[in-house]
């Protein structure tokens, strides 16, 4: 928990590329404040999601990100982190708004199969207020029209790895790390690493 003080506005160097993090159900931008810091390391100007607790989907969360990014002003095309949720965000709103998006990553996000196929699908519908297979905003297994990573772990006892994963023409590129699923925003040594693909990755699809 101590990892997530600090302050919650754009970190890394200004003329950084861009990059937003967007946290996961019933977290915000406290809990990816390691993540965040990781990427500002690595030399991205990262900003967070500034949209409070992530607590479901809404009828105009894609609205609302397109907003979020549009305040961003950027001068180059935005990559966009999210993780487990805020995740599924990223590829819905890179789907509907391609422009501006340099890659999504999604990291233990679950994206493919069966919306059931996590641990806490039954708290999800009870804090959003709708059934995890009828959300308001759609939820597509097809890649974005962007280059899309996804990053999963085995271990990661919440969401079902293979939701996490996908299937090969879910994304341009998997990657398996050995991690939890709370590790991916929280633990430093898992940021790092995440970064260092998101790099590689990068370098494949400019």
């Amino acid at each position: 928990m101590w990892r997530g003080f600090g302050h919650l506005g754009p970190r890394g160097p200004e003329d950084g590329p861009p990059a937003l993090v967007i946290p996961g159900f019933i977290a915000n931008d406290r809990t990816t404040l390691e993540l965040r810091r990781a990427l500002a390391d690595g030399g991205w100007r990262v900003h967070p999601w500034d949209l409070g607790f992530n607590l479901g989907a809404r009828s105009d969360t894609i609205e609302r990100l397109k907003r979020r990014i549009d305040e961003l002003d950027a001068r180059e095309p935005v990559l966009v982190v999210g993780w487990s949720l805020g995740g599924v965000f990223a590829r819905e709103f890179a789907r509907s708004h391609p422009e501006g998006i340099r890659a999504v990553v999604t990291l233990g996000s679950p994206f493919s199969g069966d919306p059931r196929a996590n641990n806490v699908w039954q708290l999800y519908e009870w804090i959003a207020g709708h059934p995890v297979d009828a959300p308001p905003i759609p939820r597509v297994s097809a890649k974005p029209p962007v280059p899309t990573l996804a990053i999963w772990s085995p271990q990661d006892g919440i969401v079902a790895p293979a939701a996490a994963r996908g299937l090969a023409e879910e994304s341009d590129a998997t990657v398996e790390m050995r991690c939890s699923h709370m590790a991916f925003g929280v633990s430093r040594s898992t940021a790092r690493a995440v970064v260092r693909e998101i790099d590689s990755f990068l370098q494949k699809h400019r």
